[in-house]
């Protein structure tokens, strides 16, 4: 019997030997897994002739997985804030290690010897990508540039509208009337007196105090309901405490108990257990509150002691026949 072997692909341990990679599971495994992988390489062999260079962006730390050399690969290759796209994997794909795995994983699962060379990029694609991967950078360097200069010119027009708007909204207060040139100083010291005696008219209002208005005179709109203002007693305005704030005298927080006593609810606890008893059991009506004495438990023909039960089947019957008597000459008497 062969030893125990893994498939990766399969993912299961056969026993078969090497026959294991001739049969239909195992090729239709392998088919599904390279077409997974094929249209990532074409997308990539595209990228040899036109190189594309993009802004740097988080997505491009994406990783594929190498079916070949059994491990995870950078899809993009990134540089700064530069990245170019599919550089990774066609550096990885014109490695000498790749091919040498390539070789080993064709031989071990035995694939289609002619799909064997669309995994690999020979050295001279690689240069032709390089190549190609620095006219794509020099363009992008040169969009970038235009992107620049136009941006530089709209901040110079935008800057050039706000001066002339400035300009514009300052010429007329600064150039003075040529026709009344000689007027313009004793304009300006008219409104200087003006200004100057309404603010000593505004000074004499404040320092005057204010008239107390009659509201009972007529021609009033206003009806005057008195003052409120109550002597002793203080208001918000004044700093006084709020009325919902003054604790009263004859409830006072230290006498006045909120809520049960702890007996009531123990009482009550009691209560709801038994509520959850049937209602028709046996002593559910005894008053546990009521007094017995110590002869409550009638007495059964002498079942509590210790005995036989024909002796106090025979005790039993005695003292009936004595009670009897007993009751018989009390009667005759």
């Amino acid at each position: 019997m062969a030893p125990p072997q893994r498939c990766p692909l399969c993912r299961q341990t056969f026993f078969c030997g090497r026959g294991h990679v001739y049969s239909r599971k195992h090729q239709r495994q392998l088919k599904a897994a390279l077409e997974r992988l094929l249209p990532q390489v074409e997308a990539a062999r595209k990228a040899i002739r036109a190189a594309q260079v993009e802004r740097y962006v988080p997505e491009h730390e994406r990783c594929c997985w190498c079916l070949c050399c059994g491990c995870e690969v950078r899809k993009h290759l990134s540089h700064g804030n530069l990245t170019v796209l599919h550089g990774g994997l066609l550096e990885h794909l014109a490695s000498p290690e790749h091919k040498k795995a390539t070789n080993k994983f064709w031989w071990e699962n035995k694939a289609e010897v002619q799909m064997k060379e669309k995994f690999l990029i020979s050295p001279q694609d690689y240069a032709r990508f390089k190549k190609s991967m620095v006219k794509g950078l020099d363009s992008f360097e040169e969009k970038e540039d235009e992107v620049i200069k136009e941006m530089a010119a709209q901040i110079r027009e935008v800057e050039q509208t706000r001066q002339e708007v400035v300009r514009s909204v300052l010429e007329p207060q600064a150039e003075p009337d040529p026709e009344e040139g000689s007027s313009v100083p004793g304009s300006w010291k008219g409104m200087n007196s003006q200004v100057a005696s309404s603010s000593q008219q505004l000074s004499q209002l404040d320092t005057q105090p204010a008239p107390e208005l009659d509201w009972m005179e007529m021609g009033q709109p206003l009806t005057f309901i008195g003052h409120q203002d109550m002597p002793g007693v203080g208001n918000i305005h004044s700093g006084a405490t709020p009325p919902w704030m003054i604790q009263d005298e004859e409830y006072s927080y230290g006498n006045q108990q909120i809520g049960p006593s702890y007996e009531e609810f123990l009482k009550e606890k009691e209560r709801q257990k038994l509520k959850k008893l049937p209602p028709d059991r046996v002593g559910a009506n005894f008053d546990h509150s009521s007094s017995t004495s110590a002869g409550w438990l009638p007495s059964f023909g002498r079942v509590w002691n210790n005995g036989r039960r024909w002796q106090s089947r025979h005790q039993f019957k005695t003292e009936t026949a004595a009670r009897n008597k007993q009751q018989s000459h009390k009667a005759k008497s």
